[in-house]
């Protein structure tokens, strides 16, 4: 076995080995095997813990590795039939009843089979990520004078400060004082629609939108209510009349680079959705998940709404997860006037606080060198696998329409031809070994027509996006020969 082996070749040839021991059997001694397959010690280390946790070793500190015992014998199934009425049980009758709902979530989170094109990713591809500069920020935090510490409920200072600066602007100063720290932008979101809306009451949400947030408003048992978007972003005077229709004090958007098109807020728009939320007593929750994913040929970026809100409408999302690591979760959660109060005691009580190790990592980590040569490292590369994808879709699947290209993000919303059934193309695509997100969850009421969604951040660079297009191209013939499509 060559020294640059993985962990998972060196678990391969212990699990071939393991019959050879009876059990409660003792494996050769971490150096035996060191010596023998020519890998570090950290190496065995992790395949022999990958195998404990497998339940087919057990290892004893100081003495070695066992081969473990067989399983127990599995208990008893109990009855839990009971559960499907007290679950389905509503406990007014005005109430909308609560669903958990997490399929829409799971497409973009699950990871495909080996060897599958992941076109249905939401984060950035390893290769991609600072992995880096994250190991010596963390590396840093660590040994920070009180770094194992509580830290304060709100978060650390310096950090709120920093995400202040990048949430206001000349005409709004957004202070520290008006940020929370939160354990990613899935996390504040829960919290605002917790703090903003009532079990049974409508919320405004941008149609399509994401899933994420549509399973967070059904799971606390509000009324998804879709406000149509085109190409400038959500429409005023049908943002205006569903507030009207609805009386609801809730709505949720992303004005920059909207997910699933791409979408940014139309200049003459801003104004008008925070004049006509203000007009309707209602708060708008920003969700601004990807600033800090702009593509190297944008121009400048509009400000986020929150700096051009004096009044306090606008509860403001921001993260620093998409353009790190999904498992960076560090996000801010701003809000201006006796709201943030309530957003501090909800928080409170669901998290107590966001890890102090991770907030001190965080801090090193944007004020490090490395955090603006990522940012550019980021964008221009984001910019070429965007202009590879769209090259490709148009050059082989000519009949699917890319009504957007954006300048920020990480994926493409595609239009299918009418009568295209999402479904049986997302199957079979996924056997022809590339993975896609339908268009149908992002959708809160009926969708107007068959759409996909195609991520280009989470593959390894512009072949394995040409070769996730060709596989597309394959899937989609073959529902449309067997009168899936048009």
């Amino acid at each position: 076995m060559q020294q640059r082996s993985s962990v998972g070749d060196l678990v391969g040839e212990l699990r071939k080995e393991l019959d050879r021991y009876s059990p409660g059997g003792k494996l050769p001694s971490s150096r035996a095997l060191v010596e023998r397959f020519r890998v570090s010690p950290v190496t065995v280390s992790r395949a022999l813990g990958q195998l404990a946790a497998e339940g087919l070793v057990v290892t004893r500190p100081g003495a070695g590795a066992y081969r473990a015992g067989p399983p127990p014998a599995a208990a008893p199934t109990g009855d839990t039939s009971w559960q499907e009425v007290t679950l389905s049980a509503d406990g007014a009758a005005d109430l909308v009843p609560r669903s958990v709902d997490a399929s829409g979530v799971l497409v973009s989170l699950a990871a495909p089979p080996p060897g599958v094109v992941e076109f249905n990713g939401g984060y950035l591809h390893p290769s991609l990520q600072p992995e880096r500069a994250m190991a010596a920020a963390l590396s840093r935090a660590g040994r920070r004078p009180g770094a194992w510490g509580r830290p304060p409920m709100e978060g650390l200072p310096e950090l709120r400060e920093w995400f202040a600066r990048g949430i206001g602007g000349p005409g709004r100063p957004v202070t520290a004082a008006e940020v929370l720290i939160t354990a990613g932008g899935q996390s504040a979101l829960t919290t605002a629609l917790r703090a903003l809306a009532p079990p049974g009451a409508p919320v405004l949400v941008e149609s399509p939108t994401y899933p994420g947030m549509l399973a967070i408003a059904r799971a606390a048992g509000l009324r998804p209510v879709p406000v149509p978007v085109d190409a400038d972003g959500v429409r005023p005077a049908l943002l205006a009349d569903a507030f009207r229709a609805t009386g609801a004090r809730v709505f949720v958007c992303q004005p920059l680079f909207q997910n699933p098109t791409g979408a940014v807020l139309a200049p003459e728009r801003r104004g008008e959705v925070l004049r006509i939320a203000r007009a309707a007593g209602a708060f708008v929750v920003e969700d601004d998940f990807v600033r800090r994913l702009v593509h190297e040929d944008a121009g400048p970026l509009p400000p986020p709404l929150a700096a051009d809100d004096p009044d306090g409408v606008v509860v403001h999302v921001c993260s620093l997860t998409k353009a790190t690591s999904p498992s960076f979760r560090v996000s801010a959660l701003a809000a201006h006037g006796p709201v943030l109060e309530r957003l501090r005691a909800i928080q409170v009580v669901d998290t107590f606080f966001v890890s102090r190790p991770l907030q001190e990592a965080a801090l090193e980590l944007v004020g490090s060198p490395a955090w603006p040569r990522h940012l550019r490292t980021v964008a221009a590369e984001l910019r070429a696998r965007r202009d590879t994808m769209t090259a490709a879709l148009r050059l082989q699947l000519p009949d699917v329409s890319l009504p957007h290209v954006p300048s920020g993000g990480y994926h493409l919303w595609l239009r299918l031809p009418d009568g295209t059934d999402e479904g049986a193309l997302t199957s079979a695509a996924l056997r022809a070994g590339v993975a896609i997100t339908p268009g149908r969850p992002y959708f809160s009421a009926e969708p107007p027509a068959p759409h996909l969604r195609l991520s280009f951040a989470a593959v390894a660079g512009g072949g394995e996006i040409g070769e996730g297009v060709r596989r597309l191209r394959a899937a989609y013939g073959e529902v449309n020969a067997r009168g899936g499509g048009q």
